[in-house]
């Protein structure tokens, strides 16, 4: 089972950025997947971004399409999430998730960590 921490987060103004970081370990051959979830505040679930060590492919959220970027090094040892020109409606809990796919849902990652809190002012 992969262990995931996250970081980075913070109170940040609308425009600005913050680097989010994910520390992960324990991928057994199965597992080659990252993806960035977020939770608001009413409990709604959102994948923000995903990236897969097979080939490299990453996406992304319609929401987030060309602010927020996605980087890892081959091993998704360590994968970062930049997000750029944030809007306070990207208030939310940023948990990065393990597993073998690209699943839409939380519930199809194999590993999940707290989590990060980010909030944006207007």
């Amino acid at each position: 089972e992969v262990q995931l921490q996250a970081s980075g987060g913070g109170l940040v103004q609308a425009g600005g950025n913050l680097r989010l970081s994910c520390v992960a370990s324990g991928f057994s051959s199965e597992e080659h997947v990252i993806g960035w979830f977020r939770q608001f505040a009413g409990g709604k679930r959102e994948r923000v971004s995903c990236t897969r060590s097979t080939d490299g492919n990453t996406d992304y959220a319609d929401s987030v399409k060309g602010r927020f970027t996605i980087s890892a090094d081959s091993t998704l040892t360590t994968v970062n999430l930049q997000m750029n020109n944030l809007k306070p409606e990207d208030t939310a809990r940023y948990f990065c998730v393990g597993g073998g796919r690209c699943g839409d849902y939380m519930a199809e990652y194999k590993s999940w960590g707290y989590g990060t809190q980010v909030t944006v002012s207007s």
